[in-house]
This record gives C-alpha cells, structure tokens and sequence, in this order.
C-alpha cells in the first residue's frame, strides 16, 4: 500500500459521509407522488371488483367491473394511437 492510498478505515469513514449526504430531494419529489398515484389505483381496483354483465350483440357474459374499465381503457388507447397515425399519415401527404 502507497501513502497516497487511503486506507480501508479511511475508505469506509469517506463513503459513510457520502451516504450521509446523498439524500436527494429530487428523488422524493418523484417517489411520493408515483407512491400516492399506485395507491389510488390500487383503491380503484379493490373497490370496482362487484360483477357486472355485459352484452354483445349475439350474447351476454359477466364480468368484473374493473375489467370492463380496463378494456374501455385500452381500446381507447388504441383507437386513439391509430386516429394520430392516420391523421398524422393525411397530414404528410399534403
């Protein structure tokens, strides 16, 4: 060992002072409001769980009501991607 290198002792007190002074703010800001976000979702899911039924135009099935949201949800999300690639495509061509 050289005496410019620090010594195991050294190198332990050095990341114990750095641990100390790594609290970061930033990462707070983040982590509170995705903690407050997951837990209304988390709510969300336990309280739609009730059966509902849903009908098609040759039949009927029951479900649970969360899944009928979701799906609402995604093919929303779907139709809404292929509406702005459509209208994105009209738009190019011009």
């Amino acid at each position: 060992m050289t005496d410019d290198e620090p010594k195991p002792a050294e190198a332990v007190d050095r990341r114990a002072e750095k641990r100390g002074r790594s609290f970061q703010p930033g990462l707070w800001a983040r982590l509170i409001p995705i903690g407050l976000v997951a837990g209304y979702v988390l709510a969300f899911v336990v309280l739609n769980t009730r059966g509902v039924k849903v009908s098609f135009v040759f039949g009927s099935t029951h479900v649970s009501l969360i899944w009928v949201i979701l799906l609402a949800l995604g093919a929303g999300l779907v139709l809404g991607l292929l509406l702005s690639q459509l209208h994105r495509h009209r738009q190019s061509r011009r």
